[in-house]
């Protein structure tokens, strides 16, 4: 893509990330370019997944890796992508302490045309810059990351799969590698990305629906804390509760919020709840960016996509366990889902909360929306529609 082109692109994409109240302009540093990117290829390339082995999510993963080193002194290093490697980290790291450490998730999908494409990335750089301000890790420039990411997916482009349903997974992270065990401003950081071929969340054409546990006594996230940053801090607490989830017979987690119970997050998903509202208007509505949730992607591309659609109501704000149970009682609940990069969207069919099963009729009706949402994501996303929100390897 012609330089001219792709600036013009990135005016249009990436949304400016404001100074946070506890941000510091100390945070900010010199900025890395993919210019200077320097490339070693492995001399020992990996064996790559036969196309019709079951491909694990995050268990497997290409030749090469981007890795960017700062320090407060010089700022940021060059890039350079290498052969894939463990790290060499201080006993102290801060990273390892004090959980000064984010990440992202995204995914490049191969199209019939054998055009490689991310998928609204710019949202992720976005969302990544906001998280290393929260944790005053150093700034980097959006563009330079995402084009070093462009040319990590480049050199190892024959590891992206070609599957029906099946993608790259892309894994940014940023850690604070201070030597010492003061909690403070790290002098020290490391940006590195890896990247591991996927498959398709629903075996097949199937599209299996989760149960939930609905439990107050278990909070994900508060206002004024973290809960809309992609930290590591974020998801370890929440295994013990997928586990107590697990031993009461569901799948997943219903994370609810305040003494009204104010549904937030399906396990690492956004939630949405398609239903006839009170007021008799056909509504999609999910919870609003209260600094409670993450923003997701997909969530914000399933907002979109409705919006174009201007079908029904699309609506962001508080939803209770009391205003759903009441919705189910009369029966305007059509379809509850959840939204994320790992499933694009999963339909749920049944709530365990106050010591009741709460079925959710998501099957019966189709499900109809949640169906067409995974239609027009696969057509934008592996290249049948052409469309602005793929950015192209």
């Amino acid at each position: 893509m012609a330089s001219a082109t792709l600036g013009q692109v990135w005016a249009r994409k990436l949304l400016p990330v404001p100074w946070l109240l506890y941000g510091s302009k100390r945070c900010v540093s010199s900025n890395f370019k993919a210019a200077d990117l320097q490339i070693q290829m492995t001399k020992e390339p990996q064996k790559k997944p036969a196309p019709s082995q079951a491909l694990l999510f995050g268990k497997t993963f290409t030749d090469h890796m981007l890795m960017v080193e700062w320090n407060s002194k010089a700022g940021w290093g060059l890039p350079r992508i290498q052969p894939f490697q463990n790290l060499t980290l201080h006993p102290a790291c801060s990273g390892l302490h004090y959980s000064l450490q984010l990440f992202e998730g995204l995914k490049a999908y191969k199209g019939g045309d054998q055009q490689v494409r991310l998928f609204r990335p710019w949202l992720n750089m976005d969302r990544m810059l906001r998280s290393a301000r929260r944790l005053c890790l150093p700034d980097f420039d959006k563009q330079e990351l995402l084009e070093c990411i462009r040319q990590l997916i480049e050199v190892d482009k024959d590891w992206v799969p070609d599957g029906n349903g099946t993608s790259l997974y892309v894994r940014p992270v940023l850690i604070g590698n201070e030597p010492s065990l003061g909690v403070g401003m790290v002098t020290q950081a490391l940006l590195y990305v890896i990247l591991c071929p996927v498959g398709s969340y629903f075996p097949g054409d199937s599209m299996t629906p989760v149960s939930l546990l609905a439990d107050p006594s278990f909070v994900r996230a508060w206002i004024g804390g973290v809960g809309d940053c992609k930290l590591g801090g974020n998801y370890g607490p929440t295994v013990a509760v997928q586990r107590e989830a697990q031993k009461r017979g569901c799948e997943q987690v219903l994370w609810l919020y305040g003494p009204d119970h104010q549904l937030t997050e399906v396990g690492t998903m956004n939630i949405f709840v398609y239903w006839t509202h009170e007021d008799g208007v056909l509504e999609l509505v999910t919870p609003p960016l209260n600094g409670v949730i993450l923003p997701g992607v997909v969530r914000q591309s399933l907002l979109d996509l409705a919006r174009t659609w201007g079908e029904f109501r699309v609506a962001e704000r508080k939803v209770t366990m009391k205003e759903l149970k009441r919705a189910l009682e009369e029966g305007r609940v059509r379809e509850v889902f959840g939204s994320g990069t790992a499933c694009q969207v999963c339909p749920v069919h049944q709530i365990l909360y106050e010591g009741k099963q709460l079925h959710i009729p998501t099957m019966e009706n189709g499900p109809e929306l949640i169906l067409r949402f995974q239609k027009e994501l696969k057509a934008i996303q592996y290249g049948a529609s052409a469309h602005d929100w793929m950015f192209r390897v």
